[in-house]
């Protein structure tokens, strides 16, 4: 079977190796262009480096573009993390079309940070959906979900890099397998009962140490690795990584403790214990040595 492979960054270079591992026939690569000042994407290298045609059109909106992906004589596109809108033509150009990976179980957390969201709003379960994109933001028939507990401590990083990445790459070749042998599922999505969530920027993870000790400690979870959750002492702000919960009373957002282990901080019904901060114009350093070299007192403020 004739593949095109349509991804970018260590996902979809993950899913190439993979393919080619298996001795499977990837006619073609493509990715977004590379940035001026930028390293070249990934994929792009696993791909110039196995000799696989390699294409990067700024845009797939365009005539000529519709003529490159006709031009494979391919029988499916598989995209594995890609940002570009890809316009029906185009996507229907293979035999059988194109499938699609996002992280999460559409129809909810469609949009571009899924794997956030459910770990920000407390949830105990998300998943990977592999799926028939349309002309809608992760909309389409649904071809295969994978599900995966969201532990009470576990963080984006353990959720995505640990679960949702390897599941993910998984599950773009069991949905190839099922093309191969002709079982063609198209499940509709509940567009009703789902969400959409835009992008878990700055805002969303700045830390209001009144709100519930549970919502900032998913808050924490969820931004970490990125974009980091934050907050300000002094009017200096400083991001908040290793984190865990604990029980104790007081006034949100005093500092409770300082020890070798971290800064304990109150939050509203609990405390949070940060292990691992950035300050400032700095690298990511424990707590404790941050503390340190502000010479950070216990009854100190945080969010002032």
């Amino acid at each position: 079977m004739r593949i095109v492979l349509h991804g970018q960054q260590a996902f979809g270079e993950a899913v190439l190796q993979k393919l080619l591992d298996r001795g499977e026939d990837v006619v073609a690569v493509c990715c977004a262009p590379t940035k001026e000042g930028k390293p070249e994407d990934p994929l792009a290298l696993l791909a110039r480096d196995k000799g696989i045609p390699l294409h990067q059109p700024a845009s797939w909106k365009t005539p000529e573009a519709l003529e490159l992906m006709q031009s494979f004589k391919a029988d499916i596109c598989m995209m594995a993390y890609v940002l570009l809108f890809v316009p029906e033509a185009v996507r229907d150009a293979p035999t059988y079309g194109t499938f699609q990976y996002h992280p999460s179980l559409c129809p909810l957390h469609r949009g571009s940070s899924s794997s956030n969201w459910p770990i920000s709003m407390g949830k105990t379960h998300t998943g990977l959906s592999i799926f028939w994109p349309d002309d809608g933001l992760d909309e389409g028939p649904i071809m295969l979900q994978k599900t995966c507990a969201i532990g009470a401590d576990e963080t984006l990083g353990d959720i995505y890099f640990k679960k949702l990445f390897p599941m993910g790459v998984d599950a773009m070749l069991e949905g190839l397998d099922m093309v191969k042998a002709g079982v063609i599922i198209k499940h509709d999505q509940r567009l009703e009962d789902g969400t959409y969530e835009g992008w878990f920027k700055k805002d969303s993870a700045k830390l209001d140490w009144t709100k519930p000790v549970a919502e900032t400690y998913n808050t924490i979870r969820a931004a970490n690795p990125a974009p980091g959750a934050w907050t300000t002492l002094n009017g200096a702000e400083v991001k908040i990584y290793d984190a865990a919960r604990m029980d104790g009373d007081g006034t949100p957002g005093e500092i409770m403790d300082i020890s070798e282990e971290g800064v304990t901080v109150q939050g509203n019904g609990g405390r949070i214990l940060i292990k691992r901060v950035r300050p400032e114009a700095n690298g990511k350093i424990p707590a404790s040595e941050w503390a340190s070299a502000i010479t950070l007192e216990i009854g100190n403020t945080l969010g002032s």
